[in-house]
């Protein structure tokens, strides 16, 4: 059971969640104040809503050791977007992966991002009145995300208070997680009801979804016993869990590529197959996206072939 927003309720080993607000799919989003010898480190700090100073103006004086530093998992709104405001309550250092940071600047703090996502998904075959749509919706978010923009970088192998940083590329291309004695802090990177969103962007790593099974494969192999995800309940078995997101996936390969049996498609058409109806702008970006990243991996494997046709970036079988 989901607890109620900014109510903290110890769920492992003295490591306290805290349920941030949030106003899309899922409807929450987990922070964790994870104990150290000098305070808590707080995992993830929700999306940037008006009232997060003011929440954690009072929640602070209610726990019984400071936050001392704060670490993002990854610079997704719903993660990163209210770190400033924890920051400006706690006074705490931040901590994020090298490369996520270097994305976190380069989409919420540069305006030269929107111009640039909107030519890149044209050249995708969405048709501009729909790109122009999907820009609007996804700039929304822009105004919730508070970033830190000198945070302490971090990479694979690094020690956080006793935690190891294990990089897990995918969901985002920096992902960091921390492992310690068995435990994962997971943020998005395993989740226990849904499949973690995995998409292709300007700029992105070539093959997000072959980087996301790899990490998926290397979480079955560190068999860790239980896993802190950043929405849902705690996941006993996070290496079955992970197998069963690699499955999907396997799964989700072949419908992509039995979509391309009709003759080329670029990405917004072939994801108008696999995610049919009216989806709304948002969820429309993230099936563009998640389409694409299908369909990359596919062409690694050599099961499809990316060409240009007229300007737009098409598909076909080999």
């Amino acid at each position: 059971m989901i607890e109620h927003t900014f109510a903290p309720v110890e769920v492992a080993e003295g490591i306290v969640r805290v349920t941030y607000p949030m106003p899309m799919k899922p409807g929450h989003v987990h922070g964790y104040l994870v104990p150290t010898d000098d305070g808590y480190l707080l995992v993830d700090t929700g999306l940037g809503l008006p009232e997060m100073v003011d929440r954690w103006s009072g929640l602070v004086p209610l726990l019984d050791m400071p936050v001392t530093d704060i670490l993002v998992t990854h610079f997704h709104p719903d993660h990163v977007g209210g770190t400033a405001d924890a920051v400006e309550v706690t006074g705490a250092s931040v901590l994020q992966g090298a490369l996520d940071h270097y994305q976190c600047e380069k989409v919420w703090g540069s305006d030269a991002w929107v111009p640039q996502l909107a030519e890149w998904f044209g050249r995708q075959g969405v048709p501009p009145e729909e790109t122009a749509e999907l820009l609007e919706v996804g700039s929304v978010y822009r105004r919730f995300v508070h970033f830190v923009p000198d945070a302490r970088l971090l990479r694979e192998g690094d020690d956080v208070a006793g935690w190891s940083v294990v990089e897990l590329p995918g969901h985002a291309d920096g992902h960091i997680c921390l492992l310690k004695d068995g435990m994962l802090i997971a943020g998005d990177h395993l989740l226990p009801r849904i499949t973690p969103a995995v998409g292709l962007y300007p700029d992105s790593r070539p093959d997000p979804l072959g980087d996301f099974m790899a990490s998926l494969e290397r979480v079955a192999e560190l068999a860790p016993r239980l896993a802190l995800p950043g929405h849902g309940d705690p996941i006993a078995d996070p290496a079955g869990r992970a197998r069963e997101i690699v499955q999907h996936h396997h799964e989700r390969l072949v419908e992509t590529e039995a979509g391309l049996r009709d003759g080329a498609r670029s990405g917004y058409e072939l994801s108008c197959v696999l995610f049919p109806g009216d989806l709304g702008a948002a969820q429309r970006r993230f099936a563009v996206a998640e389409t694409l990243s299908h369909l990359e991996r596919l062409v690694v494997e050599g099961r499809a072939v990316r060409g240009v046709d007229d300007g737009y970036v098409t598909y076909t079988q080999p």
